[in-house]
């Protein structure tokens, strides 16, 4: 997959509690996939949800991308909302980190912690990290 542009098209944060968030859930949803001109245009909603009802973050917008069989992709989630594995996986990847990092300016004007999952930094056995 070759992602060829995207753009977010709506962006809101509401803080319900004056309070730490306990720990945070990232969803993706595909919401529509279509076809134009050869390219494939994927829309989608990020919501973050501030464990303990503190927050929510909810962004929605879209990805154009340019891959073999655009025309089969479309069918088969038309016909099951599926996409193929390999594609979804490119293509959740890059809509958690654009999400991630423009999330991360949303919720700063409101205290919260920002909306990435970091990954576990762990010292092998040979002292290099993992």
């Amino acid at each position: 997959m070759a992602i060829v542009g995207g753009r977010i098209i709506y962006a809101e944060v509401n803080k319900k509690k004056e309070e730490q968030a306990t720990g945070l859930n990232i969803n993706v949803s595909v919401d529509d996939v279509v076809v134009n001109k050869g390219v494939l245009e994927i829309k989608y909603t990020y919501t973050v949800t501030y464990e303990k009802d503190v927050a929510t973050l909810k962004i929605t917008g879209y990805i154009e991308a340019k891959e073999d069989g655009a025309d089969k992709i479309v069918a088969e989630w038309k016909k099951s909302k599926k996409l193929p594995d390999s594609f979804s996986e490119d293509l959740l990847n890059a809509i958690n980190f654009t999400c991630g990092v423009n999330g991360t300016l949303i919720v700063r004007a409101l205290n919260l912690a920002p909306p990435m999952v970091l990954p576990k930094i762990q010292i092998g056995k040979s002292g290099n990290a993992a």
